[in-house]
């Protein structure tokens, strides 16, 4: 992205404060997001040739009908890549996606649907992908597009459970603070397709290509493994509603459906490998951290990737990197600048009580202010992947040595402003908040800071 397009596009965040940190920061972003492009990776993964389609060397042979069904955050332009690989070999489709995220296909049916919270429109794409996956013959090959945020843009409640008692377990999990394991152990065992339970229904082959936005790219655990066995039981998803205190809260429906799975009354996720079934990760975020890592050296600064597995209250991580980043500045360790600092996970934030507005990646941002404050040529950019950061239109924030200051001359409390999880408006006043935009990929979030000053202690 040259200097203009970047300025043209980020211009309020740099438009004063440690502008070239921030602006460093965010071309590193940038290139992170260009290098994760889900078209581009499943381009690289799937190639078709005499009659025959290889993924990562393997060989399936074509011998009916190829079908497609994507669905999640990405589902577009992976579809759009299968489309440009497979032309008219294409029997039939759907790509469903969030709304805004969507765009027109040549073979494929474009359904927009609900995340964080699924919709109607949820329960009509999972639907069609199950129709289309039921028509799947022996001979037959369906190719399943994964990415995130399919647990909810791909939803289909099991019977006796409505949409709003999904609806609102769902609203549950995602505010009590529950890992994305813990949440998605629930959500399989509460629907017709997750858990593995979407490839219970095909009797032909099935190819995964999946692009990871969890913590370490376990398959199960990636759009609630719709292909995949499932580890989880009955038992795990009763303990998680559980241990976060939502069981007597959930509804009743959901209660006695999971009560009746533990009794054996229900059946059970996917448990075994299916031979039928070959499923293939074709991004994650490590891959997007080591894009980060390329584009720093490109601009003459020293990477270092603290984690791709960054996990946590949002708050917690934002003071545990900013530590990282005074240490540096102060005392030129562990390592010296100018540097990149560079993470990846997927951080949580734990709501008690009415919520302000926010995300996980705008309160690490916020929290990481308070400790850079002052350390002038710092910068620190907290971004979810996927342009979305929780249920704003920001992406994350971009703050430095000067957002507190601002905020602090405003009459804003940081600290309470993180106990009412508002970091959204905090960080609108303070003119660090980072709106990317849809990107069409979710690589779990990235966490880039850069410090270019000398350490006062030479």
């Amino acid at each position: 992205m040259s200097e203009d397009t970047l300025r043209r596009k980020y211009g309020e965040l740099l438009a004063s404060g440690d502008i070239e940190a921030k602006e460093l920061a965010l071309r590193i972003m940038e290139a992170a997001l260009r290098d994760s492009d889900p078209y581009v990776a499943v381009r690289k993964t799937l190639s078709y040739e005499d009659s025959k389609l290889r993924v990562y060397g393997k060989e399936f042979a074509i011998k009916g009908n190829v079908y497609v069904v994507a669905f999640g955050k990405a589902a577009c332009p992976m579809a759009r890549a299968v489309e440009d690989v497979l032309g008219d070999l294409i029997a039939e489709g759907v790509a469903v996606t969030k709304y805004g995220y969507g765009e027109k296909l040549r073979k494929l049916k474009v359904i927009e649907a609900g995340h964080p919270i699924p919709d109607e429109n949820s329960v009509k794409g999972a639907a069609e992908g199950v129709r289309i996956a039921e028509k799947v013959g022996p001979n037959d090959i369906l190719i399943v597009l994964i990415s995130g945020g399919g647990s909810a843009i791909f939803a289909m409640p099991e019977d006796g459970i409505s949409l709003e008692d999904k609806v609102r377990t769902n609203e549950l999990l995602l505010k009590c603070g529950a890992k994305i394991y813990e949440i998605n152990a629930v959500r399989k065992h509460i629907s017709k397709v997750k858990g593995g339970k979407l490839a219970k229904r095909v009797k032909g082959t099935l190819i995964g290509l999946i692009l990871s936005d969890v913590v370490g790219d376990p398959l199960e655990a990636i759009a609630s493994g719709p292909t995949v066995r499932d580890p989880t039981t009955f038992e795990d998803a009763y303990r998680v509603l559980k241990v976060y205190g939502i069981l007597d809260k959930v509804p009743e429906a959901v209660r006695k459906h999971i009560e009746r799975g533990m009794r054996g009354e229900v059946e059970e996720t996917l448990k075994e490998d299916l031979p039928n079934v070959h499923n293939f990760i074709v991004g994650s975020g490590a891959l997007a951290c080591e894009s980060a890592a390329h584009e720093a050296v490109k601009l003459g600064l020293t990477p270092y990737i603290l984690t791709t597995t960054l996990e946590g209250e949002a708050k917690d991580a934002g003071l545990v990197i900013a530590s990282v980043i005074e240490e540096v500045w102060r005392k030129g360790r562990p390592f010296k600048a100018p540097v990149a600092i560079i993470a990846g996970g997927e951080t949580t934030v734990t709501i008690l009580g009415e919520p302000g507005l926010g995300g996980p990646n705008q309160e690490l941002a916020l929290s990481a202010s308070r400790k850079i404050n002052g350390l002038r040529g710092t910068a620190l950019l907290a971004v979810d992947t996927d342009g979305t950061d929780g249920p704003t239109d920001a992406a994350g924030g971009l703050v430095d040595s000067y957002t507190a200051e601002i905020l602090e001359g405003k009459g804003i409390d940081i600290e309470e402003v993180l106990r009412r999880h508002d970091a959204y408006n905090a960080l609108k006043e303070g003119n660090a908040l980072l709106v990317t935009g849809p990107t069409r990929t979710n690589v779990n979030s990235l966490v880039i800071a850069v410090v270019l000053g000398e350490h006062e202690n030479k």
